[in-house]
């Protein structure tokens, strides 16, 4: 079954899985997971590109070979994020954005408002806006609206790895949108990451899931497998659910009977 690659900003991907630098016990095991994932787009967290042994981060990334994507992780105010991203501009990092505004530092749920204010100023900007938000149908329209060039709603808080709590919402959000839909967040392990392409997602974001496991790099791999194998499933078209068995073999037809 032939697909179309994911398209972000007119910029095309055949990864379906995008993966983050942080946590990894190395960099080492960090560029082994990176290759084992198959990804084609990084995110970078713009105050962690310098490392505390002086190095940056930047070092340990093959820029010819991925796309960075900077995130505006740890600004709690629109202007803090929006400022942020200038930055990232301005160090030659393109303008390719992960958004986030932070409005909770216990459950790092975003500030909605704040992310639909700075939305709108990025993308008038000429930055490619792919802000991370809560998985509420309304708002993900409204960061449309506003000129996101994806929406990317939470399946469960950063870092938990709960998986997809409100599948529906997932679904409503992807048959509302005309922009790529991203689940960013929340992914536990690779039938998270199936069932949010199965929902209809375009794509999967994450880091904890990977680089938090106790191999990384055979993770990584899971999620690339798991990634595509929700991608199929979802173009495939699952059969209807039903209350009652139905017999694979049925008899009626048979001879003899």
């Amino acid at each position: 079954m032939s697909d179309t690659n994911l398209v972000i900003g007119g910029k095309e991907f055949s990864s379906r899985l995008i993966v983050g630098t942080g946590k990894y016990s190395s960099m080492e095991v960090m560029k082994q997971a990176h290759e084992a994932s198959g990804a084609q787009i990084i995110t970078v967290a713009l105050r962690r590109v310098s490392l505390p042994s002086g190095e940056s981060l930047l070092d340990h990334l093959d820029t010819t070979r991925y796309t960075l994507l900077p995130n505006t992780a740890g600004c709690y105010t629109a202007d803090e994020a929006i400022r942020t991203c200038y930055l990232a501009r301005e160090a030659g990092l393109g303008e390719m954005v992960k958004l986030e505004v932070i409005g909770d530092p216990r459950t790092l749920f975003p500030d909605v408002m704040g992310l639909l204010e700075a939305t709108r100023t990025l993308a008038r900007e000429g930055f490619t806006v792919m802000p991370y938000t809560n998985d509420d149908p309304v708002m993900a329209k409204k960061l449309e609206d506003a000129g996101a060039a994806v929406v990317m709603p939470l399946g469960a808080p950063i870092g938990s790895g709960l998986g997809i709590q409100n599948p529906n919402n997932i679904r409503i959000i992807r048959e509302f949108s005309r922009v790529p839909v991203i689940v960013d967040a929340g992914v536990g392990t690779a039938s998270d990451a199936a069932l949010a392409m199965e929902l209809g997602a375009d794509a999967v974001l994450m880091n904890t899931a990977i680089a938090g496991a106790q191999d990384p790099v055979a993770m990584a791999e899971a999620m690339k497998l798991a990634v595509r194998a929700g991608r199929l499933a979802y173009r495939a078209g699952r059969i209807p659910r039903k209350m009652y068995a139905n017999a694979s073999s049925p008899v009626e037809g048979l001879v003899g009977r």
